[in-house]
């Protein structure tokens, strides 16, 4: 486990949101350590390598090295990596790869284009922005109704089914709320503010049944003000994910910035797991032997 003064550490020196420990301990329900200047999270017999490094330069040869002594220390039945490029062991032995990029916005250096401001400033005349700290269980409708009509991989789909959990018990978290003068809830976004230089946006999702045309360009705009209020000049806006979201981001100004794979390697016999139930907590810690149930 990371002292509090090594999780200061790692928050201070932060660029992406795998970084900021309490959401992925939050999220994952594993515990966090440092291996020189790379976080890992372990729990029962999975293990998260984040592949960024804090202080040195990314080197696939160094990365390499934190992988075997995360190994070594940690006995992984299954191993997920997540970084900006893979350590040559693990490209021709995984069983699962995705590769993507992260966005970026800088807000001080990106003007907000015309266009947009007008788009949130008509949303502004039917909507109420709200801040909040909780979802409650208009938030899960939205969830549910973006679940239904979208495909979307399904650790992304996972991650906002946890979403009402982290945000309850995360004390850097927030809800950026969109309500009709009637008090639906017709937008939202979330929002980690853990990270020293940049706040990270982790999903967000409006309702068709009660839409408001632009309501996500309106939250956009408070995400950016709440960015500024905590004294950050950056907003993370994650992985592009698919086309839709793709769009919204660059739509925005997002840059896309650093490169993003994620790869899946099981070591020996392996009970079948995915990252979406460990993520969830639903794998319990007993080995699996072969011929076992």
């Amino acid at each position: 486990m990371i002292t509090r003064e090594e999780e200061t550490f790692v928050l201070t020196k932060a660029y992406v949101p795998e970084h900021i420990v309490s959401l992925m301990n939050l999220i994952s329900k594993g515990d966090p350590f440092l291996i020189k200047d790379h976080l890992v999270f372990a729990k029962d017999n999975w293990l998260i390598l984040v592949g960024y490094p804090l202080e040195e330069t990314f080197s696939q040869e160094r990365c390499e090295g934190i992988l075997e002594r995360a190994v070594d220390a940690f006995r992984p039945e299954v191993l997920w990596f997540i970084g900006p490029e893979s350590p040559g062991s693990l490209i021709d032995l995984c069983t699962e790869k995705e590769t993507d990029r992260y966005f970026t916005l800088d807000i001080e250096q990106t003007p907000i284009k015309h266009s947009l401001q007008r788009a949130a400033g008509k949303a502004s005349e039917k909507l109420i922005i709200e801040r909040g700290r909780s979802m409650e269980k208009e938030h899960e409708t939205l969830i549910s109704e973006l679940l239904g009509r979208e495909k979307l991989p399904e650790r992304v789909r996972e991650l906002y089914r946890a979403m009402p959990e982290y945000v309850g018990r995360s004390s850097t978290a927030w809800t950026l709320n969109a309500r009709d003068h009637a008090g639906r809830l017709c937008a939202f976004m979330v929002v980690d503010l853990g990270a020293k230089n940049f706040s990270a946006y982790i999903l967000g999702a409006h309702s068709k049944k009660d839409y408001v045309p632009h309501a996500s360009d309106l939250l956009f705009l408070e995400m950016i003000r709440l960015t500024r209020e905590h004294g950050k000049s950056s907003i993370n806006l994650g992985l592009g994910v698919n086309e839709g979201i793709e769009r919204f981001k660059r739509k925005w100004c997002g840059q896309p910035s650093l490169r993003y794979e994620f790869r899946e390697r099981r070591y020996g016999a392996a009970r079948k797991v995915s990252l979406i139930n460990a993520l969830m907590g639903k794998w319990n810690c007993t080995k699996s032997f072969v011929g076992n149930p």
